[in-house]
């Protein structure tokens, strides 16, 4: 299984912080976003490789923090080549660029947001994908309806299956909100391109998983800890555990 690590926004909420400097970088009590991620997925047996995909605004970035890191399993980073924000990629074309250029078509592949802190380990994650041999999405239970408003929203059966996916919808079907933490079944990576290739919105992960639900089975993991988003300048700036 691979690790794929979408990080190449601008971050324009954080700005000044980020106009000459990547956020998955920044530090949170000592510590690098990308690394408070990386060292949790790192010690996941059936991760054999990071696969970092980064702007070409910021690609130096990463490439002196990759050779400065020291992690078990690889690291590769790939430049997605934009250099302003308005003429990003996009994460779920970022995602195909990563599938392409490393030939990623007979792995798994975990697919996380590089601008996340989580308080709990992905290896459950992955556990449950053995168990369910599906693609899998996370989800959370989510009370206030404006927070489901901003976010992917799924419905499911008894057994976690994922019935219907909706894209910040301005009437939720359910409380169960969606963080951007996804696994793809090797099985399933056609269907992204496919999905691409028939329109599904790029900049919206969430709008991958609504086209591919009319081609594959996923089901959901209930995160078990908190995740937050580091989002806006204030967020970050008085961010605490």
């Amino acid at each position: 299984m691979k690790n794929v690590v979408l990080a190449a926004g601008y971050a324009t909420r954080l700005y000044p912080l980020t106009e000459n400097f990547p956020k998955p970088l920044l530090e949170i009590e000592g510590i690098s976003i990308l690394d408070r991620l990386i060292s949790n997925v790192d010690v996941i047996n059936e991760i054999d490789e990071h696969v970092i995909v980064s702007n070409h605004k910021f690609l130096h970035f990463f490439e002196k923090w990759a050779e400065e890191s020291c992690y078990s399993k690889a690291i590769t980073i790939v430049d997605d080549g934009s250099t302003v924000n308005e003429k990003r990629l996009g994460a779920v074309r970022n995602l195909v660029l990563a599938i392409e250029r490393q030939q990623l078509y007979d792995d798994d592949l975990l697919v996380v947001a590089a601008d996340n802190v989580v308080t709990f380990s992905f290896q459950g994650f992955t556990d449950y994908f053995k168990e369910k041999q599906t693609s899998l999405i996370m989800t959370h239970y989510e009370q206030d309806i404006k927070a489901l408003q901003r976010t992917g929203v799924i419905s499911i059966d008894e057994n976690n299956r994922v019935l219907k996916m909706q894209e910040k919808p301005l009437e939720p079907d359910s409380h169960y909100a969606v963080p951007p933490f996804y696994i793809y079944k090797k099985d399933d990576i056609k269907f992204i391109q496919e999905c691409v290739s028939e329109g599904c919105n790029i900049d919206a992960p969430g709008s991958l998983v609504i086209a591919m639900l009319k081609k594959t089975v996923f089901h959901a993991w209930h995160m078990p800890g908190k995740r937050y988003d580091i989002g806006a300048l204030e967020s970050y700036l008085t961010f605490s555990f």
